[in-house]
Protein backbone atom coordinates (compact mmCIF):
# COMPACT_ATOMS: atom_id res chain seq x y z
CA UNK A 1 0.00 0.00 0.00
CA UNK A 2 3.01 2.23 1.09
CA UNK A 3 4.23 2.16 -2.79
CA UNK A 4 1.02 2.82 -4.54
CA UNK A 5 0.73 6.03 -2.54
CA UNK A 6 4.27 6.84 -3.51
CA UNK A 7 3.49 6.44 -7.47
CA UNK A 8 0.17 8.99 -6.78
CA UNK A 9 2.52 11.40 -5.15
CA UNK A 10 5.04 11.44 -7.58
CA UNK A 11 2.89 11.47 -10.30
CA UNK A 12 0.69 14.44 -8.63
CA UNK A 13 4.50 15.65 -8.49
CA UNK A 14 5.10 15.61 -11.99
CA UNK A 15 1.89 17.01 -13.12
CA UNK A 16 2.55 19.97 -10.70
CA UNK A 17 5.98 20.58 -12.04
CA UNK A 18 4.48 20.41 -15.99
CA UNK A 19 1.64 22.47 -15.37
CA UNK A 20 3.98 25.27 -13.78
CA UNK A 21 6.08 24.74 -16.54
CA UNK A 22 3.39 25.44 -19.31
CA UNK A 23 2.39 28.47 -17.41
CA UNK A 24 5.98 29.99 -16.74
CA UNK A 25 6.54 29.04 -20.76
CA UNK A 26 3.40 30.69 -21.73
CA UNK A 27 4.43 34.11 -19.74
CA UNK A 28 7.56 34.17 -20.97
CA UNK A 29 7.12 34.12 -24.62
CA UNK A 30 4.09 36.34 -23.92
CA UNK A 31 1.12 34.25 -24.88
CA UNK A 32 -1.84 35.03 -23.18
CA UNK A 33 -5.28 34.47 -24.06
CA UNK A 34 -6.71 38.26 -23.12
CA UNK A 35 -3.79 39.85 -25.08
CA UNK A 36 -5.94 42.87 -26.66
CA UNK A 37 -4.60 44.28 -29.64
CA UNK A 38 -5.58 45.38 -33.77
CA UNK A 39 -4.56 43.40 -37.00
CA UNK A 40 -2.19 44.91 -39.48
CA UNK A 41 -0.84 43.45 -42.49
CA UNK A 42 2.31 43.30 -44.70
CA UNK A 43 3.61 41.65 -47.60
CA UNK A 44 7.19 40.93 -48.29
CA UNK A 45 9.38 39.85 -50.61
CA UNK A 46 11.70 37.73 -48.40
CA UNK A 47 10.54 36.72 -44.60
CA UNK A 48 13.83 34.63 -43.94
CA UNK A 49 13.66 34.00 -40.05
CA UNK A 50 10.53 35.20 -39.33
CA UNK A 51 7.49 32.75 -38.52
CA UNK A 52 4.13 32.98 -36.03
CA UNK A 53 4.68 34.45 -32.90
CA UNK A 54 7.91 36.38 -33.92
CA UNK A 55 8.08 39.83 -32.04
CA UNK A 56 6.98 43.17 -33.56
CA UNK A 57 8.98 45.94 -31.97
CA UNK A 58 8.92 49.77 -31.82
CA UNK A 59 11.86 51.68 -30.80
CA UNK A 60 13.17 48.19 -29.70
CA UNK A 61 10.15 47.44 -27.75
CA UNK A 62 8.01 44.67 -27.94
CA UNK A 63 4.38 46.00 -29.04
CA UNK A 64 2.88 42.96 -31.31
CA UNK A 65 3.54 39.65 -32.66
CA UNK A 66 3.26 38.43 -35.93
CA UNK A 67 0.30 36.17 -36.10
CA UNK A 68 -0.34 34.73 -39.56
CA UNK A 69 1.79 34.09 -42.89
CA UNK A 70 1.11 33.11 -45.76
CA UNK A 71 2.06 32.96 -49.64
CA UNK A 72 0.26 35.15 -52.04
CA UNK A 73 0.23 32.99 -55.63
CA UNK A 74 -0.15 35.84 -57.46
CA UNK A 75 2.67 37.50 -56.58
CA UNK A 76 4.46 35.59 -55.24
CA UNK A 77 5.33 37.28 -51.72
CA UNK A 78 4.84 36.38 -47.79
CA UNK A 79 1.46 38.10 -46.64
CA UNK A 80 1.96 38.96 -43.41
CA UNK A 81 -0.63 39.31 -40.52
CA UNK A 82 0.85 41.16 -36.66
CA UNK A 83 -0.60 42.22 -34.01
CA UNK A 84 -0.40 45.26 -32.82
CA UNK A 85 -1.58 46.46 -28.39
CA UNK A 86 -3.79 48.71 -28.23
CA UNK A 87 -3.15 52.27 -27.20
CA UNK A 88 0.02 52.55 -29.70
CA UNK A 89 -1.48 54.12 -32.84
CA UNK A 90 0.98 54.13 -35.70
CA UNK A 91 0.76 56.78 -38.21
CA UNK A 92 -0.36 55.89 -41.92
CA UNK A 93 3.04 56.39 -43.41
CA UNK A 94 4.84 53.67 -41.32
CA UNK A 95 7.36 51.21 -42.50
CA UNK A 96 7.62 47.81 -41.75
CA UNK A 97 11.28 46.33 -41.67
CA UNK A 98 12.53 42.59 -41.09
CA UNK A 99 15.79 43.45 -38.89
CA UNK A 100 18.05 41.30 -37.16
CA UNK A 101 18.93 41.02 -33.18
CA UNK A 102 22.68 40.76 -34.65
CA UNK A 103 25.15 38.51 -36.48
CA UNK A 104 24.15 35.36 -34.88
CA UNK A 105 20.66 36.43 -33.56
CA UNK A 106 17.40 35.67 -34.67
CA UNK A 107 15.44 38.32 -36.95
CA UNK A 108 12.50 40.26 -35.79
CA UNK A 109 9.51 42.67 -37.18
CA UNK A 110 10.75 46.30 -36.66
CA UNK A 111 7.98 49.16 -37.32
CA UNK A 112 9.47 52.84 -38.29
CA UNK A 113 6.84 54.81 -37.72
CA UNK A 114 6.44 58.13 -40.25
CA UNK A 115 5.04 61.54 -39.29
CA UNK A 116 1.45 61.78 -40.76
CA UNK A 117 -0.96 63.28 -38.83
CA UNK A 118 -3.02 60.47 -39.57
CA UNK A 119 -3.47 56.82 -37.58
CA UNK A 120 -3.37 53.51 -39.53
CA UNK A 121 -6.89 52.07 -38.76
CA UNK A 122 -7.46 48.56 -37.73
CA UNK A 123 -6.74 45.38 -40.33
CA UNK A 124 -5.13 48.15 -42.75
CA UNK A 125 -2.14 47.08 -45.25
CA UNK A 126 1.36 48.94 -44.85
CA UNK A 127 2.83 49.18 -47.92
CA UNK A 128 6.28 50.51 -47.52
CA UNK A 129 8.02 47.25 -46.36
CA UNK A 130 11.64 46.05 -46.74
CA UNK A 131 12.55 42.43 -46.21
CA UNK A 132 15.21 40.21 -44.69
CA UNK A 133 18.52 40.87 -45.49
CA UNK A 134 20.44 37.47 -46.45
CA UNK A 135 23.53 37.45 -44.80
CA UNK A 136 24.44 34.42 -46.78
CA UNK A 137 23.89 36.26 -49.81
CA UNK A 138 26.01 39.31 -49.01
CA UNK A 139 28.73 37.07 -48.16
CA UNK A 140 28.92 35.47 -51.53
CA UNK A 141 28.35 39.04 -53.07
CA UNK A 142 31.46 40.27 -50.66
CA UNK A 143 33.23 36.96 -52.03
CA UNK A 144 33.42 36.91 -55.52
CA UNK A 145 33.67 40.57 -56.08
CA UNK A 146 29.81 41.95 -56.46
CA UNK A 147 29.68 41.65 -60.52
CA UNK A 148 26.42 40.33 -61.12
CA UNK A 149 26.07 37.60 -64.19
Amino acid sequence: MSAHRTEVIVGAAVVAVAAGFLLYASQFTGVSSGSAGYPLSASFRSLEGVTVGTDVRLAGVKIGSVTGIDLNPQTFRADTQFTIQNGIDLPDDSAVVISSEGLLGGNFVEILPGGSPFNLEEGAEIEDTQSAVSLVGLLMKFVTGGEDE
